[in-house]
């Protein structure tokens, strides 16, 4: 056990430095983790807070922090998004995770613009299902969904489905003479 523990204290001193460099890095990313919290001020404050640490880093000359302004850089188009305007509209991550719906959060997270194909064409029937649960504080039984058995999205969405299945057809090099075989019969008998 003490030859384990000699060796031990050997590779901690081998790496202090690097963890003296890494718990800098953590406290840094801390300290924007505490902008993109709503809790810590408005959402123009806490953006302008963002801004700041990005520019800092980018001044700096190490890497790590150039790669850090950069990814900032890159989420910024994202993160502070009308939070003051629509503070009711946060995504219930736990259901999300449920039912695999679109993730908000994470396309906060890693800076995304577009919403995505899904949420665009499924979003008019989706966003029933998630906040289902403000409505209806129990678990749902049998009896409460009965009524939506039969239930179909509107017919511009299920247009958009059709619009979707088309186009991915056409993307594909395998179906794509297919689709325009039936396109041309299509337009022929017209």
């Amino acid at each position: 056990m003490a030859r384990l523990a000699g060796c031990i204290d050997r590779g901690l001193t081998e790496v202090q430095q690097a963890q003296q460099e890494i718990r800098g890095y953590v406290a840094e990313i801390r300290a924007v983790a505490q902008t993109l919290e709503p809790e810590n001020g408005a959402c123009q404050q806490r953006q302008q807070q963002f801004e700041q640490l990005q520019q800092q880093f980018a001044a700096r000359e190490d890497p790590v922090y150039q790669k850090m302004a950069k990814q900032m850089a890159n989420f910024q188009a994202g993160l502070f998004v009308g939070e003051d305007v629509a503070a009711a509209l946060q995504d219930n991550l736990d259901l999300e995770r449920w039912f695999r719906h679109p993730k908000g959060h994470e396309r906060r997270i890693h800076g995304h613009r577009h919403a995505g194909v899904r949420i665009v064409q499924e979003g008019p029937t989706l966003l029933l299902a998630l906040d289902a649960h403000l409505h209806h504080p129990a678990p749902f039984q049998p009896t409460d969904l009965q009524p939506y058995r039969r239930a179909q999205p509107p017919p511009s969405q299920q247009d958009a489905m059709a619009r979707r299945k088309i186009m991915r057809k056409a993307r594909s090099t395998k179906k794509r003479r297919l689709l325009l075989a039936e396109l041309e019969l299509r337009y022929n008998s017209s």
